[in-house]
């Protein structure tokens, strides 16, 4: 059936080259549509959609509305100098809130800061900005220091806006952080992750080109701008990445093609195929993600591969001497046949990540696998054709030809490099064979020790820019980043402004009178990343509403009294009149902070030491909450990024067990229905298996872990590296039939038919190998200029992979072939003869 399939693609493409081209170019221009339709999902909220520990934190969010308002957001404003407590630092804070205050646009509803406490120490009735401006121009510096040290006695939240340098003797300090509230519109609410279309990018944005105006060095922080870097570091990242591998195919193309004319035929082919993947991405909605920007050289890589494959093929049958038509009838029958295995087991090693449980990892194989399709489609049917029509317009016309010779052609010193695995196949192939399975073992052993991580930092550019990157000129200079520095010194300069915090939400009856005895005790025994005050774990939950509001309130307190059975200061009877209490005086909203209204659930927030990891920090947050009498959850960042973790580790082994187990099916059954061996499937595997031990252990050495970008690196590895062995085997069992009839009886091949087979094999396919090994590394390899470092990761590791792929396709598959070889014609009762 498949010889009839590839008669009438041959027709096609031979005989009617012009129809091809005309419906490929209207399909071109009907993709091309969906192009406009292109949106963006940048950072890491959409890999937190769906996953427990995220649902978790978005009811804590939703129960307990005061302290996660879905209608309020959020700015810092970071200021640093000599001494932010000085008058002039002091009037600058207070002249920034001010402004930010009086622009509608922002939706300001208010402003506090270190500089408010202190002009309201100065002057209890500065109720306002204005007022408060004014107590600080009218004190003197020494009043001022006063002021301080007074507000650092009375308000505890004084010395929490303040860095790590605070001095309250002197009145110092070398920076601040300031907090403005906005009012948003109803419904929105922030999950664990940054990203997405957050309301509040416009407003920061416009919120530091009014602060700027103020002077000194005061920087507007927050969700919306890390969202607008998230955006802006995949579109400054597509335009240095993209014209450089651009660049660099170019380079090896006309090393490859020599030829003016193929090299344009080529580029054209390429072009159709990035507009086909993206036009079909617009048209189907998937947004553009940070992971999406590995595709487009994926695609120009195994694109460029096709075409020099094909090419070259061609140019070898017209260098033998064969007519246009003929040569490239030759040429489409193999190559459609090797490109459709390549095709299968790309798309295979790209699909498998659809098994992973992240949103932008399924979207992302997804893209890769319809990609490599629309490839095969183009290369396979679009460039033959167009090729058969331009040398049959250059018979016909005076287009310049510079070269027909193909790569690694007979004597060239490309084509004896490339014979080396041959040699070793030649001597000793079985103990070859066995030292680098062995050796794939041991890597593979070692590779267990990679680590996993995920964060924010993972998508965001580093704190400098590599010069050679800001060097660049327009358009293709980055953005000014900021998020990373404003992490970086918040960090080192205050004493928690990371989520230092593990939350446990809790569901239950909490009118129930031992209820707030179990959360109180559940404090009694915590985990060692918990921080410990006093032999109990560090937390703020309702039971710490009541405690301060009883230390301040003689009323509330005798109310506690008369319900603590015990004497520990946690009411054990009455507990909905201490709520109802708590719920009618100034500490509402705190309660509703920790308590839901309908009594049904609570929170309980720990603080964590910053030492601990993720991982440690989430499993004892996830013991803890097992304690709890009622049904409890363990949720916060943390806990959340620790999941996703999890599920990028799994993700990564799951796919990577999918490709494998999927790409060895398919080779054995096409090789059975192409050439009545499967087991040529099994060889044509052994060089990919040592790929993908060498890449994960060269993670381990290289302190690579897998993350969301790395995560789909060995899966990709199969389907990338499969191209060249699916190259090498199918020519071989070509050369192999017919050494069968050249050397020997029919069914009979002699050592020096084996051996010519393979040499021809090598001489031939491992020239197009070598020029699309150098495109492809060079092509993926730029995603190293990537302004943000993982993606450099993902770039510099899968084109390490494809260097792998072609280094064990040429030296340790002709061994295997070998091997095959013998053992296979020895089952079928047909020896090879040994010399």
């Amino acid at each position: 059936m498949y010889d009839r399939l590839l008669g009438a693609a041959n027709e096609v493409i031979v005989d009617h080259p012009r129809r091809v081209i005309i419906a490929f170019l209207v399909v071109t221009a009907l993709f091309a549509v969906g192009l406009g339709n292109i949106s963006t999902s940048a950072g890491t909220q959409a890999f937190s959609e769906d996953v427990p520990a995220e649902r978790a934190f978005q009811n804590v969010q939703d129960d307990f509305g005061p302290s996660f308002s879905a209608d309020t957001g959020s700015t810092q404003l970071i200021q640093s100098g000599s001494n932010v407590l000085g008058k002039t630092e002091l009037l600058r804070m207070l002249e920034a809130q001010q402004r930010l205050q009086e622009h509608e646009g922002l939706r300001v509803s208010s402003t506090a800061s270190a500089a408010s406490i202190v002009a309201t120490t100065l002057d209890p009735g500065a109720t306002t900005l204005a007022a408060q401006k004014r107590a600080i121009e009218s004190a003197t510096p020494s009043e001022i220091d006063a002021a301080v040290r007074a507000a650092n006695d009375r308000s505890p939240q004084f010395a929490g806006l303040l860095s790590k340098d605070f001095n309250p003797e002197s009145a110092s300090a070398s920076a601040t952080i300031g907090v403005v509230t906005h009012r948003l519109p109803a419904g929105i609410s922030s999950g664990s992750g940054q990203g997405g279309s957050s309301p509040l990018t416009a407003i920061q944005l416009r919120a530091q080109w009014i602060v700027d105006g103020v002077g000194g060095d005061i920087r507007v922080f927050g969700s919306g701008i890390i969202s607008a870097e998230f955006s802006n570091v995949i579109v400054d990242s597509m335009i240095i990445v993209v014209p450089a591998a651009v660049l660099f195919i170019i380079l090896f193309l006309v090393v490859a093609y020599r030829d003016l004319a193929d090299l344009l035929l080529g580029m054209l082919a390429l072009v159709m195929a990035i507009v086909w993947t993206f036009g079909f991405m617009g048209l189907a909605g998937i947004p553009f993600s940070q992971m999406l920007i590995a595709v487009p050289p994926l695609l120009l890589a195994v694109g460029i591969d096709f075409g020099i494959h094909a090419v070259n093929r061609y140019r070898e049958e017209t260098a033998e001497g064969a007519g246009v038509d003929e040569a490239m009838t030759i040429t489409a029958r193999q190559l459609l046949v090797a490109f459709f295995i390549v095709t299968g087991t790309t798309v295979i090693g790209f699909a498998s990540n659809l098994t992973s449980s992240l949103p932008p990892i399924q979207d992302f194989g997804i893209v890769a696998s319809i990609g490599i399709v629309f490839t095969f489609l183009i290369f396979g049917v679009f460039l033959p054709a167009a090729k058969v029509e331009l040398d049959h317009l250059r018979a016909r016309y005076p287009i310049p030809t510079f070269s027909r010779t193909p790569l690694g052609s007979e004597g060239g010193v490309l084509a004896r490099v490339l014979t080396g695995g041959v040699f070793i196949a030649k001597r000793t192939p079985k103990a070859f064979l066995v030292v680098m399975l062995l050796s794939s073992v041991l890597m593979a052993g070692y590779a267990t020790g990679v680590d996993t991580s995920f964060s924010n930092e993972d998508f965001l550019p580093p704190e400098e820019v590599p010069q050679y990157l800001q060097d660049l000129p327009e358009p293709f200079a980055p953005s000014e980043y900021t998020v990373t520095r404003d992490l970086n010194f918040l960090e080192a300069k205050f004493a928690s402004t990371q989520d230092g915090t593990v939350t446990i939400y809790v569901r239950g009856p909490m009118r129930q009178d031992h209820a707030l005895e179990a959360i109180y005790r559940a404090g009694d025994d915590v985990p060692d990343s918990f921080i410990t005050e006093d032999g109990r774990g560090d937390a703020t939950s309702i039971v710490t509403v009541i405690q301060d509001r009883a230390a301040r309130d003689p009323e509330f307190a005798a109310l506690v009294a008369e319900n603590d059975l015990n004497d520990n200061g946690v009411p054990d009877d009455n507990l909905e009149e201490i709520y109802a209490y708590l719920l009618n005086s100034s500490s509402r909203s705190q309660t509703l902070s920790y308590l839901t209204e309908d009594y049904s659930a609570t929170r309980v927030v720990y603080a964590v030491e910053a030492s601990a990891s993720q991982s440690e920090i989430t499993s004892d947050a996830q013991a803890h909450a097992e304690e709890y009498r009622y049904p409890a959850t363990a949720t916060g960042s943390t806990v959340v990024f620790q999941a996703i973790s999890d599920l990028i580790f799994n993700s990564a082994i799951v796919s990577l067990a999918v490709a494998l187990a999927g790409t060895s099916v398919f080779l054995v059954v096409i090789y059975r229905v192409l050439e009545g061996k499967g087991t040529l499937g099994v060889a044509n595997l052994v060089p990919i298996v040592i790929t993908v031990a060498f890449v994960a252990g060269t993670m381990r050495v290289a302190d690579i872990a897998f993350n969301a970008f790395t995560a789909t690196v060995l899966a990709i590895t199969i389907g990338l590296g499969i191209d060249y062995s699916v190259h090498v085997v199918h020519r071989f069992a070509d050369e192999y039939r017919e050494r069968k009839w050249e050397f020997g009886t029919e069914g009979v091949v002699t050592e020096q038919g084996l051996f010519d087979a393979l040499d021809r094999t090598v001489r031939g396919t491992g020239g197009a190998l070598a020029g699309s090994m150098l495109t492809t590394v060079f092509g993926i390899g730029v995603l190293v200029l990537s302004v943000f470092p993982a993606i450099g990761s993902f770039g510099s590791l899968t084109a390490l992979s494809v260097v792998y792929s072609f280094v064990a396709s040429l030296l340790v598959l002709p061994s295997a072939l070998v091997v095959w070889a013998r053992f296979v014609d020895t089952v079928r009762g047909t020896p090879v003869s040994q010399q």
